[in-house]
């Protein structure tokens, strides 16, 4: 594709990623903090530095006020979700947490309260997921943006790629999906017959986009167990997380889920009710759930889905190409379709 035709929304932030790290990885450069598994990480949640017995994992994420943020969120919680995201890919690696660096584009009217307010809500996450505010920097911004950069660290044997599937593992999901896709919608509810609606429903979706969790102890725990094939946090829509596995594999596989397998909670039925939506694709392709992906060694998944808390969706095949089984029986052949940066809407 020759670049000076075309802009980055003709790519979209996946391809533009690969673009990146294919240059990257034709610089002709070696270190002893990387090995085979560190450069085929490079496309993975994060990246893995070699530390002879261990890794230390390291990602970063951009978020900024108008595109990551629900126009309700206070200071607090926008603290707390720069915290939440990066762990999310911690989580999706197996990785324990080590601390994070937070770089803060500040807007120059920008109230010394709600600053502090921006910190409680970041060391409130960062005790929560047992790391420290280890350094930073701030610059003035016309729009409040925040950049973290998480270190985690995993023994060399236990760590989770996006690549790895085998034929006839489980496909497995860590929680619920599309409480996210429910909690922006309702955000589009009219205020007052937002007031009539079951509150309880209301704060469930409000609190999952306002207050969004990363399965980092699930994370761990999968890891642990050895049985973990791949794996990848959703946070761009189900099928797009199923696509990235896909894709990562060294030989063509695909994958089978069962509609009547997504767990999708009442919430997300009921607001799909009120907006006229279809609640099976807010699930699958809406994203900002923060739950995990895995591919499970199909003779261990009983040995663990209660003990940790799986829930098996569908299993890996070799079709090239992912397949849903209505509620009717029938094969419905989807896209890897979900949210992505910089994409043109067509």
């Amino acid at each position: 594709m020759p670049s000076e035709k075309y802009t980055i929304s003709d790519l979209g932030e996946k391809k533009l990623i690969k673009r990146l790290l294919l240059r990257s990885q034709n610089i002709p450069f070696q270190s002893s903090f990387f090995d085979d598994l560190s450069l085929k990480s490079l496309s993975d949640d994060a990246a893995l530095i070699d530390l002879k017995d261990k890794y230390l994992v390291a990602t970063s994420d951009l978020l900024n006020r108008s595109k990551h943020f629900p126009h309700n969120m206070n200071y607090v919680q926008i603290g707390a979700k720069v915290v939440t995201v990066n762990v999310s890919d911690l989580a999706a690696m197996g990785a324990e947490t080590i601390g994070i660096i937070i770089d803060m584009g500040l807007p120059p009217d920008m109230k010394v309260s709600d600053f502090d307010e921006m910190v409680d809500g970041i060391l409130q996450a960062c005790e929560k997921y047992q790391m420290y505010l280890i350094g930073g920097d701030t610059n003035e911004s016309e729009e409040l943006t925040l950049c973290g950069t998480c270190l985690g660290i995993i023994e060399k044997d236990k760590v989770l790629l996006k690549s790895g599937a085998q034929y006839k593992d489980i496909v497995a999901v860590t929680g619920p999906l599309g409480l996210a896709a429910a909690g922006f919608m309702a955000l589009n509810i009219d205020e007052n017959k937002l007031k009539n609606l079951d509150p309880a429903v209301i704060d469930k979706v409000f609190k999952h986009i306002l207050e969004p969790e990363a399965q980092l102890v699930k994370g761990v725990l999968l890891a642990k167990t050895g049985y973990i094939t791949s794996a990848t946090d959703i946070t761009d829509g189900l099928l797009s997380e199923i696509g990235e596995i896909m894709d990562s594999s060294d030989f063509s596989l695909g994958m089978t889920i069962y509609e009547d397998l997504i767990p999708i909670p009442s919430e997300v039925k009921f607001i799909s009710y009120i907006m006229d939506e279809d609640p099976l694709n807010m699930a699958l392709s809406f994203g900002e759930d923060f739950q995990l992906l895995v591919t499970i060694n199909p003779d261990k998944f009983e040995q663990i889905k209660d003990d940790i808390g799986v829930f098996q969706i569908g299993f890996v095949n070799s079709s090239g190409d992912i397949r849903m089984i209505d509620k009717e029986g029938d094969i419905n052949i989807l896209q890897p379709e979900g949210y992505e940066h910089f994409k043109k809407i067509t």
